[in-house]
């Protein structure tokens, strides 16, 4: 194998990575919260509250695994963390055509709208915070 294939295998794996994280994370916090009673049973329409609170907890995690997609890259940090999120928009935006009236088990069209109109924002700072690190610790090198 030769070294663009490698590079192309640690691409796709940065992503791949990203989308079992943020998968992992949303859900096991979408789980727990359901468990303890934070949020209705499964299958039950929850309050306009209660979606900000999960958009919120999603936001964090969509940052935190562009950053990781960034970390994990073989090159070009930002442009990965992009690609992430126009993953994230595919995959939301076919999340919210499949359930758009389905009923409000499926939550309002505010949050299926806003879960696809995050996606970019949040790979953006997680490149970016990537990006930042990554000059600072650039920065400790050359003044040692």
């Amino acid at each position: 194998m030769n070294e663009t294939h490698r590079r192309m295998l640690r691409s796709i794996g940065a992503v791949l990575a990203g989308l079992v994280a943020i998968f992992i994370l949303s859900t096991g916090t979408d789980a727990v919260l359901h468990a303890t009673s934070v949020f209705p049973p499964f299958g039950q329409p929850m309050s306009d509250t209660l979606f900000l609170l999960a958009m919120g907890y999603r936001i964090v995690y969509g940052v935190a695994t562009s950053y990781l997609v960034a970390r994990l890259a073989p090159d070009r940090p930002m442009r990965h963390a992009l690609a992430f999120g126009v993953v994230g928009v595919v995959l939301s935006t076919v999340a919210t055509v499949a359930t758009w009236n389905r009923g409000p088990e499926f939550g309002p069209k505010w949050y299926a709208l806003a879960v696809v109109a995050i996606a970019i924002p949040c790979a953006w700072a997680g490149g970016r915070l990537f990006d930042l690190q990554m000059r600072a610790q650039e920065v400790r090198m050359r003044l040692r």
